[in-house]
C-alpha cells in the first residue's frame, strides 16, 4: 500500500511489525515478517534513509520505528520533493530540446553540414527510417507525440518491432498520456511489451525523436507538419544533448501498466502541465496540441481546473495556482 511513497513490501512489512511490537530486535522480525535476515536487514537499512526508524533512546542500539503519522508527513514530504525534482528535470530536458530544434527548424537543403542531413518529404524520411531501422544493432529511444496513433500505422510497425525485439534490440518509446484513453493504441503498446518493449507515458513531449544506436538522430523540422521534413543528426556533442532529453523524459515519464501517480495537490501528471500552460497564456488550443487531446477535452480539463481555484480568468488560474503551491512562486 506505502510503496507510491517510496517503501517496497518487506519495508513496509517490517515498519509494521516495529510499529506493532516497539520492543522485538531483528530475530523477532524476522520471525514477525517471515523474511530472510538479510531482507529485514535491507529493509531497515531503506526504514533508516526514509527516517521512518531512529536509534531508540530508550534501547541503545536498538533501532525504533516513528509514529505513522509522523512517519506519513515525512514520505508525503519526500515524495512531493522528488516531484517538484522530476518537473525541475523535464523542464531543464524541455529547454535543450527547443534550443536544439530552434537550430534545426528552418534548415535548407543547402545548409546540410557535417553531422546534418536534410531529408525532404515523406518518401525520403521513410526510406531514411527504413535503413536506420534495419541496421540498428543496440537500441532504439523515441518520442510519439501526437496522442492516439493511427492504426494503419501500428499494424505496420509490428513486424519491425517483432523482428527487432527477436534480435534483442532494445525498444524503449514514450508516448502522450492521452493514449491511455485509446485503446487500440493501448492494446499495441500492451502487445509490444510482452514481447519485451518498454512503453511510458508523459503528459506532453518537446518534439518527435527518434534515436538509434545512441549515435543517430531523426527529428522533425517542422512539428505542425513532420512529413514536411527532417533533419538526421550525427554530431556527437548534439546526439549526447537528446540522448540526456530523452533519458530526463524517460526517467519521469510513468509506464503504461501503472496508474498515473497524483501528487500532494491531488492533480495527476495531465493537470499539473494543464495549469503550467494555462499559467503561461496557452489557449484551449495549444493545450490540445500539448497534451494530444482535442480541444474540447483540453477545455474541460482547464475548466475544471479554473473552477477548483475558484478562478474566472487564466490569469486569476495563475495567480492562484501559485498562491495553492500548485506551481512554483515566480521569481521577482
Amino acid at each position: 500500500m506505502l510503496t507510491v511513497l517510496g517503501l517496497d513490501a518487506v519495508a513496509e512489512s517490517v515498519y509494521r511489525a516495529m510499529l506493532a511490537d516497539p520492543s522485538g530486535g531483528v530475530a523477532e522480525l524476522v520471525a514477525r515478517v517471515g523474511k530472510p535476515e538479510d531482507e529485514v536487514r535491507d529493509a531497515l537499512d531503506l526504514l533508516s534513509e526514509l527516517a521512518l526508524v531512529q536509534p531508540s533512546s530508550e534501547q541503545p542500539g536498538r533501532p525504533r520505528a516513528v509514529s505513522p503519522d509522523i512517519g506519513m508527513e515525512i514520505l508525503m514530504a519526500r515524495q512531493q520533493a522528488d516531484l517538484a525534482a522530476q518537473q525541475q528535470r523535464l523542464e531543464a530536458s524541455r529547454a535543450v530540446a527547443a534550443q536544439l530544434i530552434a537550430e534545426y527548424a528552418d534548415l535548407r537543403p543547402a545548409a546540410s553540414g557535417p553531422g546534418v542531413e536534410q531529408l525532404i518529404g515523406i518518401e525520403q524520411i521513410r526510406d531514411r527510417l527504413a535503413r536506420l531501422t534495419r541496421d540498428v544493432s543496440t537500441e532504439v529511444m523515441s518520442f510519439a507525440p501526437g496522442g492516439a496513433q493511427p492504426a494503419a500505422q501500428m499494424k505496420a510497425s509490428r513486424p519491425l518491432d517483432e523482428q527487432l525485439l527477436g534480435r534483442g534490440v532494445r525498444i524503449r518509446t514514450v508516448y502522450l498520456s492521452s493514449v491511455r484513453n485509446d485503446q487500440p493504441t493501448v492494446d499495441y503498446a500492451n502487445w509490444l511489451a510482452d514481447l519485451g518493449g518498454q512503453i511510458r507515458t508523459t503528459p506532453a513531449l518537446p518534439t518527435r525523436m527518434i534515436i538509434t544506436d545512441r549515435s543517430t538522430a531523426v527529428i522533425p523540422v517542422s512539428s505542425d507538419d513532420t512529413a514536411t521534413g527532417a533533419v538526421v543528426l550525427t554530431s556527437q556533442g548534439t546526439l549526447t544533448a537528446l540522448c540526456a532529453l530523452f533519458e530526463g523524459v524517460w526517467s519521469c515519464a510513468q509506464p503504461l501498466g501503472e496508474a498515473a501517480p497524483k501528487d500532494s495537490h491531488g492533480l495527476n501528471p495531465q493537470e499539473s502541465t494543464t495549469i503550467a500552460l494555462l499559467a503561461q497564456g496557452h489557449t484551449d488550443e495549444a493545450i490540445a496540441k500539448r497534451l494530444g487531446v482535442s480541444q474540447r477535452t483540453a477545455r474541460r480539463i482547464a475548466t475544471d481546473l479554473m473552477e477548483r481555484l475558484g478562478a474566472r480568468s487564466r490569469f486569476a488560474a495563475g495567480a492562484r495556482a501559485v498562491q495553492h503551491g500548485w506551481l512554483p512562486s515566480q521569481p521577482t
